[in-house]
């Protein structure tokens, strides 16, 4: 067999196993390929094509005129479209400036130029109605990737590199949520630039080339042109040690994921769209790396990106965790904090934190009348009546929101009203008077709810009923006692 027909072969061999033993390809797919006209994408192009009818696949080419090499840009749009009806293939060419997107989200070009190319593939695919969209990053890609990711700083996550497939879902940086069957592959993700290069030789094709690759004030390609090359003087194999070891790391991972997933349920006490509540107890006796994952997970599920949640903001939150400090928070990237409450972990979006609860909150006082008075919000009522004989089996099964009270403790009237600083009770059950503070956090009334919680007072403003949670000793009625009032928070009409 000729050099050629070898590297044709090499190729071929390489993207049938990935597509094989990753499942990237599902029958009767129509495969949106992104398509720059480089080499690595047009050695994809090709290679996909000739094996479209083997792996039951149709495709579609999608390419990206980022607004940003003027007539060559032009010139790339045009060859990759005479090129897919040259083939006989569908075909999407968008446009993005690139620049501007970058100005007004505060990315650098790189940056803002990667999220507008997957945004733009996400589109093709949803118009196209795929569920694969296939991109060429290659294995000198992958471990330039990996270099990038130790160089700025990461753990597990980020030196597995990139994976042969996931879910669009799970790529940190897009300027939509895609759909959640949106699958992003790599088939040439074990293929060397060399065997490339070799490929395209072999076949005859011509690929553009992008002078920004050669461009070295942008990170990776200092990376690739100056940083690499050294390092390769220590260690000759060093391209192929990496890329092993972004195989090995990945099956790690892998497995702390599908651990992660099986404990989720058991850790997650509360999940809504803007909102996670860890069971403080269960989450704080997982492995310390679960418990980071835990967090990055809940930001993930909430915000849909992690690119800006660093290790100091997760530690951070592990930390205010440890010291069981409630309502301490923490403020995290895309808008998230994470707070501390009685027995949970809560990572939510700001205002989600502390939903507004279903409870008869006060804002400032409110005199009682006997008989019915409506609470400020129309959502419940107080409800005072005299009871001419008095039971005192009634206290065993009285619900918290239901006070009976001795009428002379209640000298002056009665009225509710939020909590003042200096405030003191005495508890039923306790032997004198607390600081109405000290009491409010042993009951463990969240910190947010406390200035508006509904106290009891006579007339004298004496604290009678920290409301729905404890009578004041004085205020209980005596056995022979009559009448005795009895005081009721309810639903409004109820």
């Amino acid at each position: 067999m000729s050099s050629g027909k070898r590297a044709i072969a090499a190729v071929r061999r390489a993207v049938q196993e990935a597509a094989r033993r990753d499942g990237l390809f599902p029958p009767g797919e129509t495969v949106v390929v992104g398509v720059s006209g480089g080499p690595d994408s047009l050695c994809l192009l090709d290679v996909l094509r000739d094996l479209a009818p083997e792996l039951g696949i149709a495709l579609h080419v999608a390419h990206l005129h980022h607004g940003l090499r003027g007539p060559e840009a032009d010139a790339d749009a045009a060859f990759v479209a005479r090129l897919a009806a040259a083939w006989g293939l569908p075909c999407t060419i968008g446009q993005e400036d690139v620049r501007t997107l970058a100005a007004r989200e505060g990315l650098s070009l790189e940056e803002a130029a990667r999220q507008a190319r997957y945004t733009f593939l996400a589109g093709v695919a949803e118009a196209v109605g795929s569920r694969t969209i296939a991109v060429a990053h290659q294995a000198d890609d992958q471990v330039e990737t990996v270099l990038m990711h130790l160089v700025r700083g990461s753990g597990l996550a980020g030196l597995r590199g990139m994976r042969p497939r996931m879910r669009l879902t799970e790529f940190h940086g897009l300027l939509r949520r895609p759909p959640p069957d949106l699958w992003l592959v790599r088939p040439l993700l074990g293929v060397w630039r060399r065997e490339i290069e070799a490929y395209l030789q072999a076949k005859g094709l011509t690929p553009r080339f992008d002078r920004s690759n050669i461009d070295q004030t942008l990170f990776r390609n200092r990376l690739r042109h100056e940083v690499l090359p050294f390092l390769e003087r220590l260690n000759p194999r060093l391209r192929a040690v990496w890329w092993r070891m972004a195989e090995v790391l990945a099956a790690d991972y892998a497995f702390l994921e599908q651990t992660l997933q099986q404990v989720w349920p058991t850790v997650v006490a509360v999940e809504e769209p803007d909102r996670i509540v860890f069971d403080l107890g269960r989450w704080s006796a997982l492995p310390l790396s679960l418990r980071r994952m835990a967090l990055r997970e809940a930001a993930f599920r909430l915000a849909h990106r992690l690119r800006d949640l660093g290790f100091a903001h997760v530690e951070e939150a592990i930390r205010l965790a440890a010291d069981r400090m409630t309502g301490g928070q923490a403020t995290w990237p895309e808008g998230l904090v994470v707070a501390v409450a009685y027995e949970g972990l809560i990572v939510a979006r700001a205002e989600a934190v502390w939903p507004e609860p279903d409870l008869p909150l006060l804002q400032g006082p409110l005199a009682l009348r006997p008989g019915e008075t409506p609470w400020p919000d129309g959502r419940w009522a107080v409800i005072w009546e005299e009871l001419p004989r008095w039971d005192p089996q009634r206290l065993a099964h009285a619900d918290p929101w239901t006070l009976y009270l001795d009428p002379g403790a209640a000298e002056g009237g009665l009225a509710l009203r939020p909590r003042r600083a200096g405030d003191r009770f005495h508890p039923a059950g306790m032997p004198g008077p607390v600081r109405l503070k000290t009491f409010m956090i042993n009951q463990k009334i969240p910190r947010v709810w406390r200035d508006r919680w509904p106290l009891l007072v006579s007339g004298r403003d004496e604290i009678l009923w920290v409301v729905g949670v404890r009578p004041a000793a004085p205020a209980l009625p005596a056995p022979a006692a009559a009448p005795v009032w009895r005081i009721a928070i309810r639903r409004a009409g109820s």
